[in-house]
């Protein structure tokens, strides 16, 4: 199987950047798989799993939403953030869901209810991804 070009990219540093064989990324259309050489493509990415296949192994992510860039030499991936499944603090994830959850109850403004939703949202696809379930 051919390589390409993945650059993943966060606010505060470039997460991955490398050869890959295969990606499989959550798009807001579904989910996507991206082999070398995929036609020119740009979507918007929700909070969701991702897997990257490098030598023949995939290697899982949980991604809190950005846009994805697939070119034919290279994919990009601007990310609000981004970990790897083994490096989640499960711990932190569920306080976070819990706290987000108590915004959701107690917020009375639209801008504050989606704030709390989004931030739902990410903790449980990290919380997903960090327990390895299937993604």
């Amino acid at each position: 199987m051919r390589s390409y070009l993945l650059r993943i990219v966060t606010p505060e540093k470039v997460f991955f950047e490398g050869e890959t064989e295969q990606i499989v990324v959550r798009t807001s259309d579904g989910d996507l798989g991206v082999l070398a050489g995929h036609e020119n493509y740009v979507s918007d990415l929700p909070a969701g799993p991702f897997k990257v296949k490098i030598n023949g192994k995939y290697k899982v992510a949980a991604i809190s939403g950005g846009v994805l860039k697939v070119s034919k030499d290279a994919t990009t991936i601007l990310a609000l953030a981004a970990e790897w499944a083994d490096e989640i603090d499960l711990e932190w994830a569920r306080r976070s869901q819990a706290d987000a959850e108590k915004r959701l109850k107690e917020t009375k403004s639209d801008f504050e209810q989606r704030r709390a939703e989004l931030k739902l949202k990410r903790a449980l696809n990290r919380l997903k991804v960090g327990s390895h379930e299937e993604v």
